[in-house]
């Protein structure tokens, strides 16, 4: 696997880690259960940590210098693809490795994926988490739009790939759509859960251990701090729960998890500045607490703690904090786009409202806080419908794909 611009055993909720980094450790892993030998290769950005570590019985990580190794504009690590296919290439001359495939998330990538495959003659497969054509149609400001680059090299890599991965049906027609892809060597396969982290708690022993009294009603919100995730729309909606039911509000409690206090980015510190001018704005700011980035040991215990999890996105190709929640039994609110119109059943673990429409989610939000019975039903039926996405059954369904993705290349080779 490559993941040049972050590395799966990075901390999560900070600067460019989420859950494409729990994809791909958690598929490592499961995986590496099955028997599959997985080299994850990412690029140095701490000369301090070791070169290689491992993942799983099967599984390594293995840090590629390329470019400072630091922190870096992802944008910017193009310029360095080439250090970086050479420190992989080199790495696996040295241990005399000959890999079945590989298997390039995000575009950057599958750009070095393509330069691999063609000393390697081995086939390569792709999943790119987000789309830039998806999200710069539902940027509100050209600083949130990603480079025509990106946009284009997406395009180039979904025609010379052997494989395209998507997590939905949907995702899978907006390659086709946007990018003028190949439906025909497009296979959905939707990310995983780990089913043995992510399970129901006691809330008041999670509550207890969060420091959060037993009275408080918890809203959560998991995810960085970026405009793309709709922050602002839960504290709208949340100002309007508060005009329209002071009682409920005394009580409620809304936190944010993900981002870092003093991030780097630009975009990101616009952001907070900007969320927390809107709560002061709105006499909210009592209610909303930003808690920084949360390991997933600790999360699994605000995700039980929580009377429910808000997503109000404008875009998510998946969208893995869903699964997280409903694991844990927690029901969604979320928006009504990307993955997450795949995998909230309106209604049954949870509920879908308009995007940037911050009376339905309030309309939402008071009707799970008021009735205890329908939130506990709405949990358990969560916790029943996310079972089909355990990490072994998906690593299944995925092994298929990269059998035959491997079967099919070299029939085509022996036939040239």
């Amino acid at each position: 696997m490559l993941s040049v611009h972050t590395s799966p055993l990075a901390t999560l909720g900070g600067k460019e880690t989420g859950g494409m980094n729990v994809y791909v450790r958690d598929l490592t892993q499961a995986l590496s259960r099955q028997g599959v030998a997985v080299d994850v290769y990412t690029r140095s950005q701490d000369p301090a940590m070791p070169r290689i570590q491992l993942l799983g019985e099967h599984g390594r990580v293995i840090q590629v210098k390329a470019g400072p190794e630091a922190p870096y504009n992802k944008n910017l690590i193009f310029n360095y693809l080439a250090e970086f296919e050479a420190g992989v290439e080199a790495q696996a001359r040295a241990d005399k490795i000959n890999y079945d495939l590989i298997y390039g998330h995000y575009w950057l990538s599958g750009l070095a994926a393509n330069s691999l495959r063609r000393v390697w003659h081995i086939p390569m497969v792709q999943m790119f988490h987000t789309l830039a054509e998806m999200k710069n149609r539902v940027a509100q400001t050209p600083a949130e739009r990603d480079p025509d680059r990106r946009v284009n090299c997406e395009g180039e890599i979904m025609r010379f790939a052997d494989r395209l991965i998507a997590a939905t049906p949907l995702e899978k027609n907006q390659m086709t759509w946007l990018y003028g892809a190949d439906p025909a060597k497009i296979s959905v396969a939707p990310p995983g859960v780990d089913l043995e982290r992510f399970k129901p708690l006691d809330p008041r022993e999670a509550r207890q251990r969060l420091g959060v009294p037993p009275e408080h009603q918890m809203i959560l919100f998991v995810g960085r701090i970026q405009p793309l995730k709709g922050i602002d729309t839960l504290i709208r909606a949340l100002a309007l729960v508060k005009k329209r039911e002071p009682a409920l509000a005394e009580n409620i409690c809304v936190s944010i998890i993900g981002g870092d206090p003093n991030p780097d980015s630009e975009l990101e510190l616009a952001e907070f500045a900007r969320l927390e001018t809107l709560r002061a704005e709105l006499g909210i700011g009592d209610m909303v607490t930003f808690l920084g980035a949360k390991d997933q040991d600790t999360l699994v215990y605000y995700y039980a703690a929580a009377e429910m999890v808000v997503m109000p996105s404008h875009y998510e190709s998946f969208g893995m904090v869903a699964l997280e929640a409903m694991a844990c039994g927690t029901p969604v609110i979320a928006s009504d786009v990307g993955g997450l119109s795949f995998s909230i059943e309106d209604g049954y673990n949870g509920y879908r409202v308009p995007h940037r429409d911050p009376q339905a989610m309030a309309e939402k939000i008071m009707l799970l806080l008021k009735h205890r019975v329908l939130r506990d039903q709405l949990g358990e039926q969560a916790r029943a419908w996310v079972q089909r996405y355990s990490w072994p059954t998906i690593a299944e369904e995925l092994l298929e794909v990269f059998e035959e993705t491997v079967a099919g290349y070299h029939v085509k080779r022996s036939n040239v």
